[in-house]
């Protein structure tokens, strides 16, 4: 019988990301594995991450590297709408999920692609009264899960294929230059 605005806040909670989520914070940091990172809140992830967490509420997948994974696939396979900076967390965090942790990962895309999302419709009061099983109903449906299409094996190979060139760029805009540093300095 909880609503959305009450999952969510015990999701805060156990998550210990504070009573708004940390949404209007400057910069987001964490850890990948030991290795702490930081990167800037820009307006576009603070329009997405809102919707993202809500997800994770309704779908119950957990903010450790499987669940992530396993959220990113589920918001790529059924639409992050106009929310670019969804779109981008979410392939670099498939790709990463894919590789660590596969049946996962590919199980939440199956999912996704049987479900809707709240990116296109947004955030509202009126939502945020919507009681969590009425919600996960809406969005996740009742049925099981069909087994897995061509199409299906098609999206995913696609959507992972764009992560792992997003991925590649991203690299060699901070490779590219060292390496071109080193070669500059130790010629």
């Amino acid at each position: 019988t909880l609503t959305l605005n009450e999952a969510r806040a015990l999701y805060f909670e156990v998550n210990g990301f504070g009573e708004d989520g940390g949404y209007n914070d400057d910069w987001v940091s964490g850890k990948f594995g030991p290795v702490p990172f930081a990167f800037p809140n820009t307006d576009a992830r603070k329009r997405a991450v809102p919707l993202h967490d809500l997800h994770h509420v309704i779908t119950g997948y957990a903010t450790d590297g499987a669940g992530e994974g396993a959220i990113a696939a589920w918001e790529l396979a059924s639409g992050c709408g106009r929310h670019w900076a969804a779109w981008f967390l979410n392939l670099n965090a498939m790709l990463i999920g894919s590789l660590l942790y596969s049946r996962t990962v590919w199980t939440a895309f199956l999912h996704g692609r049987a479900s809707r999302n709240y990116y296109i419709r947004g955030i509202d009061d009126e939502l945020l009264a919507t009681e969590l099983a009425v919600a996960r109903s809406e969005l996740l449906g009742t049925e099981a899960q069909p087994p897995a299409t061509a199409g299906d094996c098609a999206a995913f190979a696609g959507w992972w294929s764009v992560g792992l060139l997003l991925a590649v760029a991203q690299l060699s805009l901070v490779f590219g230059p060292l390496a071109w540093l080193a070669s500059w300095l130790f010629a």
